[in-house]
Formats: structure tokens, sequence, C-alpha cells
């Protein structure tokens, strides 16, 4: 039973795994947060060229 419980303490495989887990999971978050700043953005062009063209004289 010793050599077992010290073959499970021993055993790291787990802790790779929740490491590999929390990188993926902090570039997830960084993803969400590049893409919502460029959505902001986005939508602040959009509205200038809308903007644009409504005030343009018509043809």
């Amino acid at each position: 039973m010793k050599v077992v419980s010290k073959m499970f303490l021993n055993d790291e495989s787990g802790a790779t795994a929740i490491e590999y887990s929390l990188i993926a999971a902090f570039i997830g978050m960084v993803i969400i947060g590049v893409l919502a700043n460029v959505g902001t953005e986005l939508t602040g062009v959009y509205s200038d060229v809308q903007t644009g063209l409504q005030k343009r004289p018509a043809v």
C-alpha cells in the first residue's frame, strides 16, 4: 500500500494537464478581449462610413 500511495503522490501528469488548461483559458480570454476591442473599433468605422454617405450630395 505504501508503494501505491508513493506512486500516487509522485505522479505529476495531472498537474501538467491543469497547467495546459490554465494556459488555454488565458489565451482564450486574451482572444475574447482583442475581438471585443476590434468589434468596437469596427462599429465606429461603419458608423463613420454611414454618416459620410448620408452627408454626400445627391447625384
